[in-house]
Formats: C-alpha cells, sequence, structure tokens
C-alpha cells in the first residue's frame, strides 16, 4: 500500500439537500505527500474529506486509493489504511491504555508508550499515579480538550495508517495547546499522504499542493507561495483576511 489518493470527477449531494455540496471534482495526491483543503464555511472541505474515509459515497464519480475504488474495499481494511484526526475526539469510558488498544490490540506497553511520546503526552500520563491504567471518563472527562486529541493522535499512531486526514483537529483550541498539538501532528504526518482541512493558513504553507473550494468545486489548486502571489485570487482573499491588522 503506497497511499496515492484520486478524487476523479466527484461530486455529492446530501439528503434533502437543494444543492450539490461537491461537483466535478478532481484532485490527485501522490504517496507521502500533502493536500490542504481551504475555503469558507460550507465550501466543501469536510464533505472532501468525509468521501475518503467513506463516510459517505459520491453521488457522481469515484475516490481511490492506489487505484482501488473506496467502496471496493472492506470497511475494517479502509480503516486500517485512512486515520482521521478530527476536531471531535471520541474517547471511551475505560483506562489510557484499554483506549490505544482500540487501535492495535496486540500492542505492547512499550509500543504504547512510542505512541503516546510521538503524540507529545507521554511525560503527562507518566506523571499520573496510575500511568496507563489511568481511567480517562465518560467522554474523556477527565483530560482536557487538547490532551484528548493527543490521546486520539496516539490511537492513530498506533493504527499506522497510509493516508491521514486531518479534519480541522486544532480549530477549537487555544494557541499555547494547539502548538502542543502541532507538533504531535508534525510528528505523525511523516511518510504519508495526508490531506488537511486547514483552520489557519500558517499550519499548512509548506504542503505539497493547496486546493481552494468554493461552493462545491475547486476553484484554485497550486502551493502557498504560488496562490499567494495571484492578485485577485481566492486563496490570496483567504489569506489576506487571515492577516492580522496593522494598527496606523
Amino acid at each position: 500500500m503506497r497511499g496515492e489518493v484520486r478524487v476523479a470527477g466527484v461530486s455529492f449531494r446530501y439528503a434533502g439537500a437543494d444543492r450539490e455540496a461537491l461537483s466535478g471534482v478532481d484532485l490527485v495526491v501522490p504517496a507521502g505527500t500533502s493536500l490542504a483543503l481551504v475555503g469558507p464555511t460550507g465550501s466543501g472541505k469536510s464533505t472532501l474529506a468525509a468521501l475518503v474515509a467513506r463516510l459517505y459515497d459520491p453521488t457522481a464519480g469515484r475516490v481511490t486509493i492506489d487505484g482501488v475504488d473506496v467502496r471496493d474495499l472492506d470497511p475494517e481494511v479502509l480503516a486500517a489504511i485512512v486515520g482521521v484526526v478530527s476536531q471531535e475526539t471520541y474517547l471511551v469510558h475505560a483506562s489510557i491504555r484499554d483506549n490505544l488498544l482500540l487501535a492495535a490490540p496486540s500492542a505492547t506497553d512499550t509500543g504504547l508508550w512510542r505512541a503516546l511520546e510521538s503524540a507529545q503526552i507521554a511525560e503527562l500520563v507518566a506523571s499520573l499515579p496510575d500511568g496507563l491504567d489511568t481511567m480517562v471518563g465518560s467522554r474523556g472527562h477527565r483530560f482536557s480538550g487538547g490532551e484528548q486529541q493527543r490521546l486520539a493522535v496516539a490511537r492513530t499512531v498506533l493504527r499506522d495508517p497510509r493516508v491521514l486526514v486531518l479534519d480541522e483537529a486544532t480549530s477549537a483550541l487555544d494557541n499555547t495547546t494547539e502548538r502542543e498539538l502541532q507538533a504531535a501532528l508534525d510528528e505523525l504526518v511523516q511518510g504519508r499522504t495526508t490531506i488537511t482541512i486547514a483552520h489557519r493558513l500558517s499550519t499548512i504553507k509548506d504542503s505539497d499542493q493547496i486546493a481552494v473550494l468554493d461552493h462545491g468545486r475547486v476553484v484554485e489548486l497550486g502551493r502557498h507561495t504560488d496562490l499567494a502571489a495571484r492578485p485577485g485570487g481566492a486563496y490570496a482573499a483567504l489569506a489576506g483576511a487571515a492577516r492580522p491588522a496593522v494598527a496606523p
């Protein structure tokens, strides 16, 4: 499994919707490279990412990984290939160890600690009286939002997916916690095909490709420096809106 992702002629309409959420989208993400999806709210970013993980099926067109339509893959195989880290983290009412083992039931404690180190949270877990046996509580309430997300990153590390989808994973965090989680994500994406839904453009400037979506269509595609330099371009407008105002 190399991890090349292709989106070919993909359109999608939610049940009961009066318009398509995606329309005629064509994208290629070579194995081991990164694609960032940007655009205004409702432009189709999360919908496109959901199609890669097959949370939905396209109304038209196809999504393939290494040439295989994701609809032809066994759901368990697809779940092993595509890992998702989102703003909403799901932890079960069990120990840290049990939550991590959901991704890799045969993992040893050594493997669990390595995953926690990659997610920048091993030091915190080690400081807890019960360590790996600490109960996370219902919906993970024992930990802060940023800590829950880093535990989810550790779980994804254990799954070791070839394709990684980051769905605004840092958007609800304060600046300090976001930096901590971003460090964990930077470790996680190494060598993987990565599709990132960007909350802050500063986090995706080094992406191999940036696709700008608007009303379900890709209106621009390129690298940060090229897109930002286009006068009147959609990406340049987003970058300008994100830039802090300078006092006169």
